[in-house]
This record gives structure tokens, C-alpha cells and sequence, in this order.
């Protein structure tokens, strides 16, 4: 019998696999990924598309086409898309990103050959209506004024336009920016970009041979439009500065401050993920403990390391009450500095290890997260090797290894320091 007052004992995880996809190359350049389970009569499929360059003449470009999708094609109204896929129990959504931009769709495999022609009708046959394109200007207008009453976005479009200035990841619409958005321009972006051979599709669920069949006949002639030119601006290299945005009626100051880092392909990546873990990446992290639990100057901190395509960013992010905001920034430098010059103590980098193994075995419940993971590595450029180094140093990296790291990539006098609120 099962004795409750015992706790079970403790494990490390030390081992966990990745399913590896099937791949197919269409005919017209169009990749497809395929994961498979039968756990459940259920498929994801996703269509996902390298960005154009980034031109700062049309900066909305990318992400009103995306969004608009679904706004009416040749042959469907906005209306009759909905309803369409509402009438099979399926699930649309459109997702942008700085790197790419994807369409997924949720479908039942019985309902999978009724709801394909809907999505590629979207990518063949979108019209971005007038009347649709005009309620979107004025929704993103005011949506827009609306969040720069909000401190916190204040200072996350001043820290990213700081570090990375002229280029995607930099850039921060203002209200002429939807103003200057032309149908045509639409029109022509949508010609080159959505195509397949700037097409990759990574399937998910119980994908046997009859649904890639199926998936396969019905984008197999799906055609090729015109030359598109993915070649992005140069990242220029930024110097830490100050950048204090004052907001006299404000109860609390946002802060978040960072630096333009290493991506996922970089040897050091792991390490520094740690590292990160230690400083402000869980809820027990150094940030926490000292400026939510210890001072109580905020509800909460964290920081994070985002990979895209062509670079990294680091940051830490809260907000604190203004008549502390001093405080906080010295507490964080102080934490900072603490990492480059104090080992950190076994017991606590256990924990860390602990929880960021735990995560990484969460994050695989199901067969959708392992596509996940694939589309982690494939829109890096690496291959599955990289978990296997990852784990490994979570599990073995050393607090000298971890100090020295914090050496080399922090330094408190090279952030870019955004302040909103009271100073």
C-alpha cells in the first residue's frame, strides 16, 4: 500500500528524445515537415514564411498582410471564411514574427480535405478589400494610442528601437505609419512573399500517408509568382546609454534595460540560458528574491534571452513604485556584478539545473511541442545536436564556467537603460 507520508524520491532527468520529422519537397519548392501520433484524431498544420526585407518606406508591409489574410480572397468574403472553417469545428490563426510569418490551422483529420482549400485560397487569392483595409488603420490607430498610455510598452518600443534601429527588430509603428499603409503595396508584398517556394510547412497530429496525400495533391500546384528579395539591413553595433522618458503623474516607472546579444547558434547560448535562469529567468531567480521578495519594489522582474534570426536580446524588464526606481537599477547592477565576481553557490545552481530540465521535459507533452522544438532548430540553421549540448550544459556546466560567462557578456556601463515614469 501506497504510504502517503513518505515523499517519492528524487530523480535528475537525465535523458529525454525528440521525434524527428518526415520531410516531402514539392515540386514548387514547398518543404513539408511531418510529425506524427495517434493519440489523437487531430492535426496541426502550419504554413510558414520568411519575411521580405524590411523596407522603411513601407514598414507595416509585412504584418498588415499577414493579419489581413483573412479579410475576403477572389472566391470568399471575410464572412465566408469564418464560417467555413467555424462550420468544421476548426481553428484559424495568423501569427507574425519579426523573422517569419505563419498560418495554422487546427483541424479534425476527417475535416482536413473539406478545410484545405479554404487556407489555400488564402495564399493564392487574397484581395485585402478596401473597406477591410480602412476599419484595420483606423482599429490599429487608436489600438495605438490606447498602449502609449501604458508605461511598460513605452519603454519595451524605446529599448528595441534603441538597439536595433533601421532594421525589423527595431522598428516601432507611430500613427502615419498606418496612414501611409496602400492596397497596392499590399498586393504586391503578398505576391512575393506568399508563395511556395518561400514555403514551409511543418504537419503535426495523426498524420498517416492518406493526409500527406491529401496535403501533398492539394498544394502540389499551388504556383510561384514572382522573384522576392529577403536580403535585410545591416544590425549596427550600439553603445549603452541612459534613455528616461519622464511621465510626471506616474505611480510606478517602468524599466527595462539589456543589450543586443548572441543568438541560439552560438556555442556560449546554453550557458548563458543559465546564467540567465540564476539572474531572473524563474520565479526564484536572483531578481526576485532581492527586489520583489526582499525590498518589495515590485510584483515582479524577470529577465529573458530572445534567439531570432540574426541576433539576440537580452533584457530585464519591471516596474517598480518611482520613489524606488534609483533603488532598483542599483540592486540590479549589484546583482550583476555579483554573478561576474562571486561563485554561485552549488545547492542553488542545483535547483536551477533542476528547473530548467523539468522545463525542457514539460515542453515536450505532447506531439505539437515537439514540432515546436524542430521549428527552434530548422529556422536556426541547426540540427538536433543542439539539445543534446544544450542538456548537457545544463547538467555540467560549472559556477567558475558560469562566472566567466558573466564576465564576458555583462557589463552593467554597456546597457541600454530605459527609464518611464519618475526618476
Amino acid at each position: 500500500m501506497l504510504n502517503r507520508t513518505t515523499a517519492p524520491d528524487f530523480r535528475a532527468i537525465e535523458d529525454f528524445k525528440l521525434i524527428r520529422p518526415q520531410e516531402i519537397k514539392l515540386e514548387n519548392g514547398c518543404k513539408i515537415f511531418s510529425f506524427y501520433s495517434d493519440n489523437q484524431e487531430l492535426v496541426r498544420l502550419e504554413w510558414i514564411f520568411t519575411n521580405l526585407n524590411f523596407n522603411p518606406a513601407k514598414p507595416l508591409s509585412n504584418i498588415t498582410v499577414n493579419t489581413l489574410l483573412t479579410e475576403g480572397t477572389e472566391t470568399r468574403t471575410a464572412a465566408q471564411i469564418s464560417a467555413e472553417i467555424d462550420f468544421y469545428g476548426a481553428f484559424l490563426q495568423i501569427e507574425y514574427g519579426s523573422d517569419q510569418s505563419q498560418v495554422t490551422l487546427y483541424t479534425l483529420t476527417k475535416h482536413l480535405e473539406a478545410t484545405l482549400p479554404v487556407i489555400k485560397d488564402l495564399l493564392s487569392n487574397s484581395t485585402f478589400p478596401e473597406k477591410e483595409l480602412e476599419t484595420y488603420i483606423r482599429n490599429q490607430q487608436q489600438k495605438l494610442q490606447v498602449s502609449l498610455q501604458k508605461n511598460d510598452i513605452i519603454s519595451r518600443r524605446t529599448f528595441n528601437k534603441a538597439l536595433y534601429k533601421g532594421t525589423i527588430y527595431g522598428f516601432v509603428p507611430e500613427a502615419e505609419d498606418f496612414a501611409n499603409i496602400k492596397r497596392d503595396d499590399l498586393l504586391q508584398h503578398y505576391q512575393q512573399q506568399y508563395q511556395p517556394a518561400n514555403c514551409t510547412m511543418v504537419v503535426s497530429g495523426k498524420v498517416d500517408k492518406q493526409i500527406l496525400k491529401v496535403i501533398s495533391d492539394t498544394f502540389s500546384g499551388w504556383q510561384n509568382r514572382i522573384t522576392a528579395d529577403f536580403q535585410q539591413p545591416e544590425i549596427k553595433e550600439t553603445k549603452g546609454e541612459l534613455l528616461f522618458i519622464e511621465k510626471p503623474e506616474a505611480l510606478q516607472s517602468a524599466l527595462r534595460l539589456g543589450f543586443s546579444t548572441i543568438n541560439r547558434t552560438h556555442p556560449d547560448f546554453p550557458g548563458l540560458q543559465v546564467l540567465n535562469t540564476v539572474l531572473g529567468g524563474y520565479f526564484s531567480s536572483r531578481l526576485m528574491n532581492n527586489i520583489r521578495e526582499d525590498k518589495g519594489y515590485t510584483y515582479g522582474i524577470g529577465s529573458a534571452i530572445a534567439s531570432m534570426k540574426r541576433t539576440g536580446t537580452f533584457f530585464i524588464a519591471t516596474e517598480v513604485g518611482t520613489e524606488v526606481c534609483r533603488q532598483a537599477l542599483q540592486e540590479i547592477e549589484k546583482e550583476i556584478n555579483l554573478l561576474k565576481t562571486v561563485l554561485i553557490p552549488e545547492e542553488e545552481l542545483s535547483l536551477v539545473r533542476n528547473y530548467m530540465m523539468g522545463s525542457l521535459l514539460g515542453s515536450l507533452e505532447n506531439i505539437f511541442s515537439h514540432a515546436d522544438k524542430f521549428k527552434n532548430l530548422y529556422f536556426s540553421g541547426l540540427d538536433y545536436s543542439y539539445y543534446d549540448r544544450y542538456a548537457e550544459t545544463v547538467k555540467a556546466i560549472s559556477a567558475e564556467e558560469l562566472k566567466d560567462l558573466a564576465d564576458k557578456y555583462f557589463n552593467f556601463e554597456d546597457f541600454t537603460k530605459v527609464i518611464v515614469g519618475k526618476y
